[in-house]
């Protein structure tokens, strides 16, 4: 495939494989951008910006709107899309293309729902006789980079707002996952997107992302990845708007009085689903000691029953991880944790890209597979003694994205609400779970800023405010 840059579908001199995870064959190649292609597609999309802002809130919906339509009428082909750059099974990758159409529709209607709002000027002295109000206007060129993992769904939760609120956008997927994104810049252009107004540039993400990110015609930046790059964006971003969705390793709380049969069926889904590669994937499971024998007796079979394999196989239920690397640090980890008393309860192999689902019990929280962000199939349990142990525990982290409790207690359960440090909290369900509409964002390393379209073309947009002198 080929990247679409000033308004053009374009090759460039050298060119990346995209490989299947599972079997490394190559699936497509797509062009290596540069420097130089950063630079073009700027220049078009600021004329693109300016396009955009003449467009109406409700020109705008419409697009969104033939652009959901687009994806359902072509989901079949996204969901394999995915499974084959990605490794997602086609279970997951089906409900991930529904899910990116839904946040399209969502971008649609609130793209007509963005409003300022009335200041009460004449409740102040020298406000008397003045009419004061707000506007919200676009902010420009939006940079959106995102991650493997997710490479539609992600991407539209960065792209729906972007348009919906007015701007231009330049895309910079995944090195490994670009063809998702291409294929949706696509669908923006069949439904009637201002050629200038969208890039899809695909290459390193080093080069590519330092010359976006540091080029002040860009203002505003909306990434999800790791911290460390993250930070480092941040660093060279100056005085733009930036959304940071980073990295996570998400506890879960299990009390003595919680539903052991609904937590494990909820740890072996949250804690497996796409190989363990998501940001608020169940990692580290605090468990009870007076019910932690218990848990595992529910959890291990559930656990032992997902099926690994070739994720266009509609009866696997996990698929390989992206890169062996990747797989390889898992093990390593695993390995490790091991080696410092962890007790491996089931799984702990790996062939190539593919790590068996796997439980440790006894994990020390200073050990890497508790501390650092795991991103593969497995978690760790540590047990505690009361509530206040398992929220320091909880809290004992530089992350702060999502976590969860199972508990019958409304004391205990709010006594998490208020006190765990994270920005997505679920009671009686694990860390990982999501509606698309909802605000989304992580505290300390785990970001800033809010995701959910509402919130996002909020982020995308600038405040101007407006005074009539009577």
């Amino acid at each position: 495939m080929k990247m679409f840059i000033a308004g053009q579908w374009t090759d460039a001199t050298e060119s990346i494989d995209v490989v299947n995870p599972y079997d490394q064959s190559v699936i497509e190649t797509v062009p290596k951008g540069t420097e130089g292609d950063v630079d073009r597609a700027l220049a078009t999309l600021i004329e693109g910006a300016k396009a955009m802002r003449a467009l109406s809130a409700f020109e705008r919906s419409q697009i969104l709107e033939r652009v959901a339509r687009l994806i359902f009428d072509r989901s079949e082909d996204f969901a394999r899309t995915i499974s084959q750059e990605e490794g997602k099974v086609l279970a997951e990758s089906r409900i991930e293309t529904k899910r990116a159409a839904e946040v399209i529709a969502i971008s649609a209607e609130e793209a007509r729902r963005l409003t300022g709002e009335m200041i009460p000027l004449d409740g102040s002295e020298n406000g008397q006789g003045k009419l004061g109000f707000t506007l919200r206007v676009p902010c420009g060129v939006v940079a959106a980079i995102t991650p493997f993992n997710f490479p539609l769904n992600l991407v539209t939760h960065k792209v729906g707002p972007a348009i919906a609120g007015g701007n231009s956008v330049i895309i910079k997927p995944a090195s490994d996952t670009p063809l998702s994104a291409l294929k949706l810049t696509e669908v923006f252009l069949e439904a009637g997107l201002p050629e200038s107004a969208i890039a899809c540039i695909t290459g390193s993400g080093s080069t590519l992302g330092k010359a976006i990110c540091s080029d002040d015609r860009v203002r505003k930046i909306s990434f999800t990845g790791s911290y460390e790059v993250g930070d480092a964006i941040c660093k060279s971003a100056g005085m733009k708007k930036v959304t940071m969705e980073l990295g996570s390793n998400s506890p879960v709380i299990i009390m003595d009085d919680a539903d052991l049969d609904k937590a494990a069926d909820a740890i072996s889904k949250a804690g497996y689903a796409n190989a363990g590669q998501v940001c608020i994937s169940a990692q580290r499971i605090l468990t009870d000691r007076k019910v932690g024998a218990d848990f595992i007796d529910a959890l291990k079979p559930k656990v032992e029953a997902i099926t690994l394999g070739d994720p266009l196989n509609e009866s696997t239920t996990v698929g390989p991880m992206v890169r062996e690397d990747d797989a390889v640090r898992v093990a390593e980890w695993i390995d490790e944790a091991v080696s410092g008393g962890a007790q491996l309860v089931t799984g702990g192999t790996r062939e190539g890209t593919r790590y068996q689902p796997t439980i440790l019990d006894d994990v020390d929280p200073n050990m890497r597979v508790s501390k650092d962000e795991l991103f593969g199939p497995a978690v760790a349990i540590t047990r505690f003694d009361n509530i206040d142990e398992a929220i320091a525990m909880a809290n004992n982290t530089a992350f702060g994205l999502a976590a969860g409790i199972f508990t019958q207690d409304i004391d205990r359960a709010m006594k998490f609400a208020q006190q765990v440090d994270a920005g997505n909290l679920n009671i009686n369900w694990a860390s990982q779970w999501r509606a698309d509409a909802m605000p989304y964002g992580g505290l300390k390393h785990s970001g800033t800023g809010k995701e959910g379209p509402k919130y996002a073309i909020r982020e995308m947009t600038e405040e101007k405010t407006v005074v009539v002198h009577l």
